[in-house]
């Protein structure tokens, strides 16, 4: 039998970045390493100019990225199983640099051998067309890849599989009629998910100030609130795109986290990096129409929440004492972008109410972790034995909350600002029963999800809200 018509003699070729893995090991290896050094970009110009190979060597060798890291198709996985189970003879031929694609040669298990750039060779394209035909010869193996780089290679493979291609890679296959490695299609909302719209319900607190100061119907306070909103809004997306670059690891080995678009790897890093800066832009333009203040305000929490990102969220308590600020933050926004009053009691019912859903955040995370009892939870100060007492701060918080909310309605700066303050008396029932009734659904094993997210989706928690405002509304009955 002729050995080019039986696959068990043709080796199958199988390109890394884009194919074999959802994602680019150099584009990946780059944003970790400057998210953890931003200096680091000066070294990374010098490595550039020694050529491509020389910077994919770099950044391989402090990037710390290990095989297990990134986040493989499984489709090709499945494909490259059956191929290797005929007795084929199945290699990993990349442009990544060698310490990458050994890592990810041991990972899987799968390949009889290892072809890579060197530190001089960046083998691409042409450089990898040569080497394959020098090796196995014009039409001796078959390539599986998904970009322009691999279309030379397509063109002297005896078979081209595609897998997620570009527009180059698919224009070559649909022009020879190429087989297509189904992979799932990418939902045109991926970038949605990844700015995570359903967080911007945290910033209607932007909004709390004014209606609490009775100027709802003032055109001038609510066009500006609606403009710090978006302000905030895309401030705080732009950090989550960082938030997500810099765990990515931790993301790809949660069981829901897993599935982000940039841990998944169906949004690239380049395009989430750019994605940032616009929202960023975004931001700081519509900050132009609004008071100093808020401006100060605005990079106040976005520095904070860059500080929370890269050193307070794995800082036992300080993180979640920091995102009870934040919440609190934006009130404050509020009131600077509508020149509001604020008020002390306003601002302490705030940091307890938001310290109690944080920790619940926190106890949710504690009480879905199964690692070992003495380990920590992956990017997080806290380990196991907390999980007690993370629960009793945080009924405590529940509570205290409540408490404050009491002494505010008692206080004469809200009996001299409501008509009828007795009607807000019921409030602090209902805000006892929103955040116990979430507390129990965490002790209950049935809160999966941000505490704060849960309330907008919650009828419940909505239906709460709805009578509080009824409540405050008719406190302030001849006010309007």
């Amino acid at each position: 039998m002729d050995a080019r018509t039986d696959t068990r003699h043709i080796p199958l070729c199988v390109d890394l970045d884009g194919t074999l893995l959802a994602a680019d090991t150099l584009w990946e290896g780059v944003a970790i390493i400057l998210l953890r050094n931003p200096f680091m970009a000066f070294a990374m110009v010098f490595w550039a100019l020694r050529g491509k190979a020389w910077l994919k060597y770099q950044v391989a060798l402090r990037s710390g990225r290990e095989g297990g890291d990134w986040p493989y198709r499984r489709e090709v996985i499945a494909r490259l199983e059956e191929e290797r189970a005929t007795g084929r003879p199945v290699l990993l031929v990349t442009g990544a640099a060698e310490k990458v694609a050994r890592g990810v040669a041991e990972h899987t298990g799968l390949f009889s051998a290892v072809i890579h750039s060197s530190e001089a060779v960046n083998l691409t394209s042409h450089r990898k067309r040569d080497t394959l035909i020098e090796r196995f010869g014009e039409g001796g193996f078959d390539y599986m890849g998904n970009s322009r780089d691999d279309v030379a290679v397509f063109d002297v493979a005896r078979k081209a599989i595609v897998v997620a291609p570009d527009r180059a890679a698919e224009a070559w296959r649909r022009s020879h009629d190429a087989e297509r490695l189904d992979t799932g299609r990418v939902s045109p909302i991926v970038a949605l998910k990844s700015i995570r719209i359903h967080q911007w319900a945290k910033n209607v607190l932007i909004a709390v100030p004014m209606v609490l100061n009775h100027e709802v119907l003032q055109l001038d306070a609510l066009f500006n609130v609606i403009l710090a909103f978006f302000a905030f809004s895309f401030t705080a997306s732009a950090v989550y795109i960082i938030n997500d670059l810099s765990d990515l690891t931790n993301d790809r080995r949660h069981p829901k986290k897993c599935r982000r678009p940039l841990a998944s790897g169906q949004m690239s890093v380049p395009i989430g990096l750019i994605t940032a800066l616009c929202l960023v832009i975004a931001a700081v333009s519509l900050t132009t129409l609004l008071p100093v203040a808020f401006a100060f305000v605005l990079a106040f929490y976005a520095l904070a929440t860059t500080a929370y990102t890269f050193v307070l969220k794995r800082k036992l308590l300080v993180d979640v004492f920091t995102l009870a600020g934040l919440y609190t933050v934006r009130i404050v926004a509020g009131a600077a972008a509508t020149n509001t009053e604020l008020s002390f009691w306003l601002l302490s019912f705030s940091i307890f109410f938001f310290l109690s859903l944080a920790l619940v955040k926190r106890y949710v995370e504690l009480d879905e972790y199964d690692g070992k009892s003495g380990d920590p939870v992956p990017g997080r100060g806290y380990l196991p034995v907390d999980f007690e007492m993370v629960g009793q701060a945080g009924v405590a918080s529940a509570f205290t909350s409540a408490l404050v909310l009491a002494l505010y309605i008692h206080s004469k700066e809200m009996q001299a600002m409501y008509s009828v303050p007795w009607a807000l008396w019921p409030l602090c029932p209902l805000v006892l029963y929103m955040l116990l009734r979430i507390w129990m659904l965490a002790r209950r094993h049935m809160l999966h999800e941000d505490p704060v997210v849960f309330i907008m989706r919650d009828w419940r928690s909505q239906v709460t809200m709805v009578v509080g405002a009824l409540l405050v509304l008719s406190g302030t009955i001849g006010q309007y």
